[in-house]
């Protein structure tokens, strides 16, 4: 199948390609969002060499990377399987089958997965690191590809890293989720008949990612699906959520306690809170697991309009991880979502699903409402006088003397704007100016599925933002 989206992406590798020297490229995204399968599409799998790291387990260790490397330098034209007692052997022994090589162009060397290679204590990266000095870098037809899910290890040995291997980097290449375009591209090249309304409802659940969405089934319904991967017997993706966590973050506890923390707290918590909520301190890694949540896209750190000059909260905007902790870890219905679908609840949970959505779809909304070439800012805001339903969580601070106040709504029909909500929009606006003493104009937006009923209230929204204009 033809890859879908990743234009940027792609042109990034085109130019590596062809560059006039070698080059080292670090890709690093969370699992199942697709980095090998562009890798390897991208270069057809003509690679000089490529290996991949096996999970670390009891049963894997450094014996057992180091003998995986040795099967694939065989592989990859090695005269016989070398025999490995180290990394420093086995990076000698790559460069020795690079040095034999009469392929034209550049030499892609494709090392997936490459945290799990650096088990404790094995020196992977100090033999990384002399490779690539005393070798590659020297050369024009290298280009070395370090790739793995684990974000905090690609960020913190290799873009971060301050021995031998720093700024040694010449390209990073951070693999996002699909966007809800995207994800429209992936369903029609793949034969899934959805309308948006729907498509909207698969991202608040799967996210964009593509591993997900590769599971579901052209001949079911959207909530058949759902039913497939998460809550029949032997559902697809029974597991998943453990094995996610347990794969990016060594010592994953921290990150799992935090996230269950977040889950109970829709807006969010901040430092304090979650040290009470979890138990956790710097000396038991907070900081740290913070970091990483937020570097993988778990997590958002976010300041409050009202509060700019205190503390940072922290919520959590993975579609997945909140799916699980509302849903998946509570039910065992085979048919749950079939049913769930049509109470009150599912409305309930779909209005704020449909919040996450918008937020990780912001520049769509910025670009929409006229901002685009406005230098912006994104925050929230909460009464601090506790006023009831005076919040709103997303607020866009325009350079061109606009602040614009997001309102979301997620319904299978228009909005309309009667005499009661017209009064709740104004007391919001009002509520806002006052705590805040902003002197900018104040514009509400509406950021909705299928537009606004046109009535004597319908002035009170400036701008309106419908579901199309997401998937632009």
């Amino acid at each position: 199948m033809a890859i879908i989206g990743r234009n940027h992406e792609r042109e990034m590798l085109n130019r590596l390609e062809s560059s006039g020297k070698s080059e080292f490229l670090a890709v690093y995204g969370r699992r199942r969002v697709g980095k090998t399968y562009l890798i390897k599409e991208h270069f057809n799998g003509k690679f000089a060499f490529y290996v991949t790291g096996a999970m670390n387990t009891s049963e894997i260790g450094y014996r057992e990377q180091l003998d995986n490397f040795a099967e694939a330098l065989f592989e990859y034209g090695a005269p016989e399987k070398p025999k490995l007692g180290s990394w420093a052997e086995a990076f000698r022994a790559l460069r020795a089958l690079i040095e034999q090589s009469l392929a034209p162009g550049k030499k892609v060397i494709f090392i997936d997965e490459m945290p799990w290679l650096d088990t404790p204590r094995s020196k992977f990266i100090s033999a990384l690191d002399y490779f690539w000095n005393s070798f590659a870098s020297s050369r024009k037809d290298v280009l070395l590809i370090a790739c793995g899910s684990a974000t905090s290890w690609i960020v913190k040995k290799i873009l971060q890293n301050r021995g031998g291997l720093h700024n040694r980097v010449t390209m990073r290449m951070h693999i996002e989720p699909f966007t809800l375009a995207e994800c429209e591209q992936y369903y029609a090249a793949n034969g899934i008949v959805m309308n948006r309304y729907q498509m909207v409802e698969s991202y608040m659940i799967l996210g964009g990612i593509p591993y997900y969405l590769s599971l579901l089934d052209s001949r079911k319904s959207l909530y058949e699906n759902i039913d497939n991967l998460f809550f029949s017997q032997r559902a697809l993706l029974e597991g998943e959520y453990k094995a996610l966590y347990e794969s990016l973050f060594n010592e994953a506890s921290a990150h799992l306690s935090i996230v269950a923390a977040l889950a109970k707290k829709a807006k969010g918590l901040n430092r304090k809170e979650i040290e009470n909520a979890t138990g956790l301190t710097d000396g038991g890694g907070l900081t740290r697991a913070l970091d990483e949540l937020a570097l993988s896209g778990f997590i958002r750190k976010y300041r409050a309009f009202s509060n700019k000059s205190k503390g940072a909260i922290f919520q959590l905007i993975d579609p997945f991880t909140l799916f699980h902790y509302k849903f998946i870890s509570r039910n065992n219905d085979p048919h749950f979502w079939q049913k769930y679908s049509i109470t009150p609840g599912h409305a309930a949970w779909s209005g704020y699903a449909f919040e996450m959505v918008c937020l990780s779809h912001a520049e769509n909304i910025i670009r929409k409402i006229g901002a685009g070439n406005a230098l912006t800012n994104i925050w929230s805001w909460k009464s601090d006088k506790s006023k009831p339903g005076a919040q709103i969580d997303l607020v866009v601070d325009r350079s061109d003397g606009v602040i614009s106040l997001c309102e979301m709504k997620y319904l299978n029909t228009e909005v309309v704007v009667n005499a009661g909500y017209a009064k709740e929009l104004r007391n919001k606006r009002a509520a806002f100016q006052a705590e805040t003493k902003t002197r900018k104009a104040l514009h509400t937006v509406l950021v909705t599925t299928y537009g606004l009923i046109n009535n004597e209230y319908a002035s009170e929204i400036q701008t309106l933002v419908t579901m199309d204009d997401l998937f632009r």
